[in-house]
């Protein structure tokens, strides 16, 4: 299964990455925003899972998802990573369309715990 991972702060894409590699999901692409990351669903049009930021420049997440939704439909399955705790903007984020939510800083069990569903 192929996962895009999409955020500003590379250090945060790695641990991603690496999070994802430990539960067996080494199929992974990266963008450092929104922008980037519609690129990359361009171009690797096999990509079957979205774990976006919130806060980026350029794109932000959010704006993110909703271009998803517009272009892609509501099939690909974005999942929210961010810092952005406030219940308004967890809830902003599911009407938007995103498939569930991840606070930061997360644990590795609880990445899996939100995947899992979406996993083939």
């Amino acid at each position: 299964m192929k996962i895009l991972i999409v955020d500003d702060s590379s250090t945060m894409r790695r641990i991603i990455s690496n999070t994802l590699k430990t539960i067996g999901q080494e199929n992974v692409v990266m963008a450092g925003d929104g922008v980037e990351g519609m690129a990359m669903l361009e171009s690797n049009p096999d990509v079957e899972l979205v774990l976006s930021d919130w806060n980026m420049p350029n794109m932000n997440g959010l704006d993110f998802l909703v271009k998803i939704r517009e272009t892609k439909g509501k099939d690909l399955p974005v999942i929210m990573i961010t810092t952005e705790a406030e219940k308004a903007n967890v809830i902003t984020a599911i009407k938007s369309g995103a498939n569930n939510y991840i606070v930061k800083p997360f644990t590795p069990e609880v990445l899996q715990e939100k995947i899992g569903p979406f996993l083939k």
